[in-house]
Protein backbone atom coordinates (compact mmCIF):
# COMPACT_ATOMS: atom_id res chain seq x y z
CA UNK A 1 0.00 0.00 0.00
CA UNK A 2 1.35 3.44 -1.31
CA UNK A 3 2.34 5.68 1.64
CA UNK A 4 0.96 9.67 1.05
CA UNK A 5 3.47 12.24 1.68
CA UNK A 6 2.13 15.52 3.64
CA UNK A 7 3.73 18.40 2.12
CA UNK A 8 3.09 21.63 5.10
CA UNK A 9 4.16 24.71 3.86
CA UNK A 10 7.41 26.46 4.85
CA UNK A 11 7.33 30.16 4.40
CA UNK A 12 11.19 31.61 3.99
CA UNK A 13 12.89 34.96 2.63
CA UNK A 14 15.07 34.38 -0.53
CA UNK A 15 18.03 34.39 1.42
CA UNK A 16 16.39 31.11 3.98
CA UNK A 17 15.61 29.45 0.85
CA UNK A 18 18.85 29.65 -1.01
CA UNK A 19 20.78 28.50 2.85
CA UNK A 20 18.63 25.63 2.77
CA UNK A 21 19.54 24.90 -0.92
CA UNK A 22 23.19 24.88 -0.35
CA UNK A 23 22.84 22.76 3.01
CA UNK A 24 21.36 20.35 0.85
CA UNK A 25 24.24 20.19 -1.80
CA UNK A 26 26.97 20.22 1.32
CA UNK A 27 24.44 16.97 3.08
CA UNK A 28 24.83 15.58 -0.69
CA UNK A 29 28.52 15.97 -0.50
CA UNK A 30 28.89 14.53 2.99
CA UNK A 31 26.61 11.57 1.90
CA UNK A 32 29.22 10.69 -1.14
CA UNK A 33 31.96 10.95 0.95
CA UNK A 34 30.13 8.52 3.80
CA UNK A 35 28.94 6.15 1.05
CA UNK A 36 32.84 5.89 0.41
CA UNK A 37 33.70 5.34 4.06
CA UNK A 38 31.32 2.50 4.10
CA UNK A 39 33.16 0.91 1.31
CA UNK A 40 36.43 1.47 2.49
CA UNK A 41 35.02 -0.16 5.87
CA UNK A 42 33.69 -3.11 3.92
CA UNK A 43 36.76 -3.89 2.24
CA UNK A 44 38.52 -4.27 5.76
CA UNK A 45 36.70 -7.32 6.25
CA UNK A 46 34.21 -8.77 9.56
CA UNK A 47 31.51 -5.63 9.50
CA UNK A 48 29.96 -7.27 13.05
CA UNK A 49 32.87 -5.61 15.23
CA UNK A 50 33.76 -2.68 12.71
CA UNK A 51 33.13 0.54 14.64
CA UNK A 52 34.28 2.96 11.21
CA UNK A 53 31.64 0.84 9.96
CA UNK A 54 28.40 1.07 11.86
CA UNK A 55 29.68 4.43 12.59
CA UNK A 56 29.40 5.91 9.16
CA UNK A 57 26.21 3.77 8.15
CA UNK A 58 24.52 5.76 11.13
CA UNK A 59 26.00 9.20 9.95
CA UNK A 60 24.82 8.09 6.40
CA UNK A 61 21.24 7.59 7.78
CA UNK A 62 20.89 10.85 9.29
CA UNK A 63 22.73 12.45 6.35
CA UNK A 64 19.85 10.64 4.40
CA UNK A 65 16.85 11.88 6.44
CA UNK A 66 17.91 15.55 7.10
CA UNK A 67 18.01 15.73 2.87
CA UNK A 68 14.48 14.37 2.99
CA UNK A 69 13.88 16.69 5.37
CA UNK A 70 15.11 19.97 4.03
CA UNK A 71 13.99 18.71 0.47
CA UNK A 72 10.68 18.75 1.78
CA UNK A 73 10.59 22.10 2.83
CA UNK A 74 11.93 23.33 -0.15
CA UNK A 75 9.20 21.53 -2.13
CA UNK A 76 6.57 23.67 0.10
CA UNK A 77 8.31 26.71 0.02
CA UNK A 78 6.84 29.83 -0.46
CA UNK A 79 8.73 32.54 -0.54
CA UNK A 80 7.65 35.29 1.39
CA UNK A 81 9.19 38.47 -0.73
CA UNK A 82 6.30 36.81 -3.36
CA UNK A 83 3.51 36.98 -1.06
CA UNK A 84 0.64 39.75 -1.51
CA UNK A 85 -0.27 41.69 1.40
CA UNK A 86 -1.75 45.45 1.81
CA UNK A 87 1.33 47.69 2.20
CA UNK A 88 0.25 48.90 5.82
CA UNK A 89 -0.85 45.37 7.16
CA UNK A 90 1.04 43.66 9.06
CA UNK A 91 1.97 40.12 7.51
CA UNK A 92 4.95 37.50 6.96
CA UNK A 93 7.87 39.09 6.10
CA UNK A 94 6.77 42.65 7.39
CA UNK A 95 8.92 44.74 10.10
CA UNK A 96 6.59 45.95 12.81
CA UNK A 97 6.57 48.47 15.74
CA UNK A 98 4.51 47.79 19.05
CA UNK A 99 4.73 49.07 22.54
CA UNK A 100 3.86 46.88 25.31
CA UNK A 101 1.12 47.34 27.90
CA UNK A 102 4.47 48.92 30.15
CA UNK A 103 5.18 51.55 27.44
CA UNK A 104 8.21 48.91 26.22
CA UNK A 105 8.75 49.51 22.47
CA UNK A 106 9.81 46.17 20.10
CA UNK A 107 10.45 45.90 16.44
CA UNK A 108 9.92 42.10 15.31
CA UNK A 109 9.70 40.44 11.37
CA UNK A 110 7.42 38.15 11.12
CA UNK A 111 9.13 34.95 9.46
CA UNK A 112 8.23 31.20 8.96
CA UNK A 113 9.76 28.77 11.97
CA UNK A 114 12.87 27.64 10.30
CA UNK A 115 13.93 31.26 10.11
CA UNK A 116 13.20 32.06 13.80
CA UNK A 117 15.34 34.05 15.96
CA UNK A 118 13.41 36.18 18.40
CA UNK A 119 16.86 37.52 19.97
CA UNK A 120 17.11 39.23 16.60
CA UNK A 121 13.96 40.27 16.23
CA UNK A 122 12.84 37.65 13.83
CA UNK A 123 9.64 35.62 15.59
CA UNK A 124 7.41 33.02 13.59
CA UNK A 125 4.40 34.09 12.27
CA UNK A 126 3.05 30.76 13.83
CA UNK A 127 4.43 31.93 17.52
CA UNK A 128 1.25 33.88 19.76
CA UNK A 129 2.49 37.65 19.41
CA UNK A 130 2.83 37.22 15.47
CA UNK A 131 -0.64 35.34 15.51
CA UNK A 132 -2.54 38.32 17.01
CA UNK A 133 -0.98 41.03 14.79
CA UNK A 134 -1.15 38.94 11.59
CA UNK A 135 -3.51 41.61 9.65
CA UNK A 136 -3.93 44.15 12.02
CA UNK A 137 -2.81 47.95 11.20
CA UNK A 138 -0.62 50.73 12.29
CA UNK A 139 -2.67 52.75 15.05
CA UNK A 140 -4.75 49.65 16.67
CA UNK A 141 -4.69 48.30 19.97
CA UNK A 142 -4.81 44.70 19.76
CA UNK A 143 -5.02 41.72 23.07
CA UNK A 144 -2.83 39.18 22.73
CA UNK A 145 -3.28 35.83 24.88
CA UNK A 146 0.37 35.12 25.70
CA UNK A 147 1.98 31.81 28.03
CA UNK A 148 1.80 34.43 30.95
CA UNK A 149 -1.63 35.71 29.82
CA UNK A 150 -2.88 38.22 28.13
CA UNK A 151 -1.71 41.36 27.16
CA UNK A 152 -2.06 44.61 24.95
CA UNK A 153 -0.22 45.89 22.23
CA UNK A 154 -0.28 49.00 20.63
CA UNK A 155 0.90 48.86 16.07
CA UNK A 156 3.10 51.78 15.96
CA UNK A 157 4.41 51.33 12.31
CA UNK A 158 4.66 47.98 10.54
CA UNK A 159 7.02 48.42 7.19
CA UNK A 160 10.03 46.72 5.24
CA UNK A 161 12.03 44.23 6.84
CA UNK A 162 14.64 46.07 8.95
Amino acid sequence: MPTETVMTETFLTRAGYEKLRHDVEELKKRKVQLSHDIAEAREKGDLSENAEYHSAKDKLGEVMSRIDSLQDKLQGAKLIDEIKAPKDTVAIGRAVTIKDDEGDESTYTLVGTDESDPDAGRISVYSPLAQGLLHRKAGETVTVEMPSGARQFLILKVGSPS
